[in-house]
């Protein structure tokens, strides 16, 4: 389905935060904000900053199939009636680490059988909570109990903590690509797709708005026609999108920064993008913005949690697989950086076809103040960091990163 705007959302609409005062006091003025947040544990203090959560930060995005309103004319299934509920279908995972900052997202199959815990009510009555569940597919988690399940039964799979969390709805997605401007995708071959009504030739597209959703939703007609496809084929997407907010088309753009912060908010008020309390602090936006602005390419690595398809149950249900994936966290915990030895993609969705090289985007005055730190020319000459060692992910994790440029592959190529 959808990850775009959710992405967007962390690493465009917090730089907005960043990189205007206009935006930062916009959006601490916004009063919906507040009102329509989700509260993930009322025990559990928020963090003043993003530098006093130990170990990193852990950001939940969630992108979800409402078939309400408007939504209901960007889905076939929506249209025939033959979906009920509201579901998430597309679970990412961003961890932002200690200094030196890296960022890692992590795509959870909406198919993969998990345990669900229980969660609360979602009335704010605080009058009790659902049952657990011992296997179910995850996309049931939003379905059961909202944003507070999904992030219960993510922080049950990887035995680690979610700081933040949002949620964001198909014409959510549609308005933040928009915002954007596009990003450039590329397809190896003719496609056409039935099911969403995305019709692409071979080459290179630049996507936004319902082009975009529909791409970011595709899976029959790519790849082996799976979810684990679609993941690829969302991570390409991801990547681009990426080094479009990286660069100077967007960062020094505010005029482009002013537009993805008043959408943002716009979606909140029409209920089609959900945050967590967390995030309507806009002083930790900025700050999330400042951590992750600067990363390398190389470090903004892109992973599928590892699956293997589950017996007896055709080519859709897929299950865990922990040892892999607790290297992986493992990992992640101790800030050490990753290198990738599987494919880009574990349902055949894209190949690897070049490498980005990022471009040098000088810091605009207000990004650095409004972020509390010193601007580059004042900054104190500090002594370069000794090389790290690489973690080796085992060949069961597919993935990509930022630095590579990869393409769509039609079905059967």
């Amino acid at each position: 389905m959808t990850l775009v705007a959710m992405l967007g959302v962390v690493l465009g609409v917090f730089g907005v935060s960043a990189a205007g005062i206009a935006a930062y006091n916009l959006f601490d003025a916004s009063q919906t904000i507040t009102a329509n947040a989700v509260v993930l544990d009322e025990e559990k203090p928020l963090p003043p900053s993003l530098g006093a959560i130990e170990g990193g930060v852990n950001i939940l995005m969630v992108g979800t199939d409402s078939c309400e309103g408007a939504n209901a004319t960007l889905s076939g299934a929506c249209q025939a009636k033959a979906t009920e509920g509201e579901r998430n279908d597309v679970t990412m995972l961003v961890h932002i680490s200690d200094e030196p900052r890296r960022v890692t997202v992590v795509s959870f199959p909406r198919d993969m059988l998990v345990p669900i815990p229980s969660c609360p009510k979602e009335d704010g009555s605080g009058s009790g909570s659902y049952s657990a569940m011992s296997s179910q597919m995850l996309n049931a988690s939003y379905e059961y109990g909202g944003l507070a399940c999904t992030v219960l039964t993510i922080e049950s799979l990887i035995d680690d903590q979610i700081d933040f969390a949002a949620a964001i709805r198909w014409t959510g997605v549609i308005n933040m690509s928009d915002a954007i401007g596009g990003v450039d995708v590329c397809v190896a071959g003719d496609i056409s797709d039935s099911h969403t009504g995305l019709k692409l030739t071979a080459g290179t597209h630049t996507l936004q708005g319902v082009q975009a959703l529909q791409f970011l939703r595709i899976r029959h007609g790519i790849g082996d026609g799976s979810d684990l496809g679609r993941i690829s084929n969302q991570q390409q997407f991801m990547s681009s999108m990426v080094r479009k907010l990286q660069s100077d088309s967007v960062l020094a753009n505010p005029a482009t920064l002013l537009n993805l912060a008043t959408t943002a908010i716009s979606q909140v008020q029409q209920e089609q993008l959900v945050l967590s309390s967390g995030l309507t602090n806009p002083t930790l936006m900025v700050q999330i913005a400042m951590a992750v602005k600067d990363v390398p390419y190389e470090d903004i690595v892109f992973v599928q949690y590892p699956t293997s398809y589950a017996s007896g149950d055709g080519a859709s249900r897929v299950m865990p697989v922990k040892d892999a994936a607790t290297m992986l966290f493992d990992a992640l915990k101790a800030n050490q950086p990753l290198t990738l030895t599987g494919d880009a993609s574990q349902g055949y969705g894209v190949e690897v076809t070049g490498e980005a090289v990022k471009p040098e985007v000088a810091p605009t005055p207000a990004a650095t103040e409004a972020a509390g730190e010193t601007p580059a020319a004042e900054a104190p000459v500090t002594e370069t960091p000794a090389a790290e060692t690489r973690v080796e992910l085992p060949s069961a994790i597919a993935g990509q990163t930022a630095a590579q440029t990869t393409c769509t592959q039609p079905e059967g190529r």
